[in-house]
């Protein structure tokens, strides 16, 4: 029962339209109603630029982060591994839920990328970095965040099963249903990549007029 009532917590946490309370409070716009229509960092990141996109990744990732650590409240899962590690996957997958169906926002939310980072860092911080390593390389070289999220997240399986080679079933299977949900998740924007119509985001905008003036 406990365990339920934390994961209904959980759900709520991730519920919070972060981009949606920003967009409406300095701009006086329903972030949805412009971009892709996703409440969440990357369409954040295209619609209101790179300063306002970050601060929606930061609060979306912490959203990961503080659904995770809900286990804290239950003594028990402080001392078993197993459980405690089966039980941070459950919340997480919570608020990634409460991200992409919020129930604060109608249920039309984001698509969950920067939520699943922060469940990520806090139940294994090593695998997370090599996720983001991943993610920044490819958003520095292509400045698009959907090419660099799926990527990244493709990263979590590699990392789990080939590098790390982690014996936990359920860990294994998490990490693939995670690769899974976010390629489901921008099927729209790989049909974009595919026909080359995806918007790059406005970071590193010098750093290209650089190159496009070199001889």
């Amino acid at each position: 029962m406990k365990e339920l009532l934390l994961i209904i917590i959980a759900y709520l946490i991730g519920s919070i339209p972060t981009a949606l309370l920003i967009s409406k409070k300095y701009f006086g716009i329903d972030i949805r109603d412009y971009g892709s229509g996703n409440m969440g960092a990357t369409n954040t990141f295209r619609v209101l630029g790179s300063k306002y996109g970050t601060v929606v990744m930061v609060f979306d990732i912490l959203k990961g982060m503080a659904a995770v650590s809900l286990y804290t409240f239950l003594p028990h899962y402080l001392s078993n591994e197993l459980d405690r590690t089966n039980f941070m996957i459950g919340l997480g997958l919570a608020a990634v839920i409460g991200h992409i169906f919020p129930v604060f926002a109608n249920f039309k939310g984001g698509k969950g990328v920067a939520t699943l980072f922060g469940m990520i860092l806090t139940v294994q911080p090593v695998v997370a970095i090599s996720c983001v390593g991943v993610f920044l390389l490819v958003l520095y070289l292509t400045r698009y965040v959907s090419l660099s999220s799926i990527l990244g997240a493709l990263m979590l399986p590699v990392s789990v099963l080939w590098i790390w080679n982690e014996h936990e079933i359920m860990y294994r299977i998490f990490a693939l249903l995670v690769a899974c949900l976010v390629i489901i998740t921008h099927q729209k924007n790989i049909g974009k990549l595919l026909r080359g119509v995806e918007s790059r985001i406005p970071i590193f905008k010098n750093r290209d007029k650089k190159k496009a003036k070199r001889p």
